[in-house]
């Protein structure tokens, strides 16, 4: 399959992506843990979810604004956070950054982000929100550096990831041994006051740790990190909104609630930790029922399309962040093919929207799907009815 056009669909850019980037960098952002299930289901388990459109609605105006942690923004599309954008185009976060402007949701941005955080967020306008995520590393006082930089230049929030107290044991990047090349650094590591005074010297990490150190603390995880310590220390350093990406359980949500958590984000970390977990959008109306409107929900994991999109808003999902399609899109062309990712999705939600006969987010709800048990009962019930109609034709025909 190849294009002499532009790409209509995600999945136009990804077999691009396919085409042109290295190999090893393709295999770390495609790969998932194990046996990949969870990172199938992601996509897979969409279709199992049917939309319930109603007809002869006015749908001339269509509008996806919204209100993420009480701000307006123009679309609930928001881009996830994912490492090293430069594996991806040499512009790296700077071009998915501008991106993101030009389109006015939200960007999260990770800790092992190749470009450092403020030259990131100063690409960006007051129509939409930065947030940071963050991992606990071994060394607390680096990820409270990252912090305050984060408060200081003007980031919405803070992202906690939460399920990766190790890495997950990803196949793909044990074959390929993949170790990021000599020219991409993670300068969220990089102490900017350093920066600043080096004179064309390379400016030094956190406490002088090698970067490729402070990259495995991430990867090692940190199985220290507990509901009771990292929580009450956030707060103690940060006024920032605490958001927590990798919830599953309404347990969870409901400790989320009682630690004051402003936000959680149902995800199973693109199916790339514990495999054999509930897909993103199976999860999602466990945590929105046990949220009770105490906590907003978002989601990622497994979104393709405009009408994926719909479905998680529609189970009760506030906003709804993809991190894979944006990166083939970058790989494609740049801050244009980031671009191009999200307005594929944007304007496939406006779509689905209109054949759906609803012009505003708040109109979404979960009326307009079908969930996989109630189709199963509604089939189960038209099996029997058309059991019991043979049933009795069989009758008829023998009196």
């Amino acid at each position: 399959m190849e294009f002499t056009n532009s790409p209509v669909c995600i999945k136009d850019l990804e077999h691009i992506a396919s085409k042109v980037m290295h190999p090893s960098a393709l295999s770390y952002y495609n790969s998932g843990a194990d046996d990949e299930q969870t990172k199938l289901d992601n996509i897979a388990a969409f279709d199992k979810y049917r939309i319930h459109p109603r007809i002869l609605r006015n749908v001339t105006a269509i509008s996806t604004e919204t209100t993420i942690l009480g701000q307006q923004i123009a679309t609930p599309l928001g881009i996830a956070p994912c490492a090293m954008h430069m594996l991806a185009h040499p512009a790296g976060e700077l071009a998915t950054s501008r991106a993101a402007a030009q389109h006015g949701g939200v960007m999260i941005l990770s800790t092992l982000s190749t470009i450092a955080l403020e030259r990131v967020i100063a690409e960006g306008n007051s129509d939409m929100q930065y947030w940071m995520q963050l991992y606990v590393l071994s060394d607390w006082s680096i990820t409270e550096k990252i912090v305050q930089r984060s408060e200081r230049a003007g980031f919405k929030a803070l992202v906690l990831t939460v399920d990766m107290p190790i890495l997950g044991r990803r196949r793909d990047d044990i074959r390929t041994r993949f170790i990021p090349p000599p020219h991409i650094h993670l300068e969220n590591f990089f102490d900017p006051e350093s920066a600043s005074n080096s004179e064309g010297a390379a400016p030094s990490t956190y406490n002088d740790v090698p970067e490729l150190l402070l990259a495995a603390s991430v990867a090692g995880g940190n199985p220290a990190v507990t509901w009771d310590n990292v929580i009450p220390w956030l707060k103690s350093i940060t006024k920032l909104p605490i958001i927590l990406k990798g919830i599953l359980t309404a347990e969870d949500t409901k400790l989320a609630i009682s630690y004051g958590c402003a936000g959680v984000i149902v995800s199973n970390h693109g199916g790339r930790q514990l495999d054999g977990t509930l897909a993103s959008i199976d999860a999602l109306p466990h945590v929105v029922e046990a949220a009770e409107d105490k906590i907003e929900v978002y989601m990622d994991g497994g979104v393709r399309k405009g009408s994926d999109i719909f479905k998680a808003l529609a189970l009760g999902a506030r906003a709804v962040f993809v991190a894979r399609p944006v990166l083939w899109g970058l790989a494609y062309d740049g801050e244009a093919g980031a671009k191009q990712a999200l307005d594929l999705l944007q304007n496939e939600l406006k779509l689905t929207m209109m054949l759906s006969g609803t012009r505003t987010i708040q109109e979404i709800d979960d009326s307009y799907v079908l969930e996989p048990v109630t189709q199963w009962i509604q089939s189960s019930v038209r099996r029997q009815k058309r059991a019991n109609h043979n049933d009795i034709e069989e009758l008829k025909s023998k009196l």
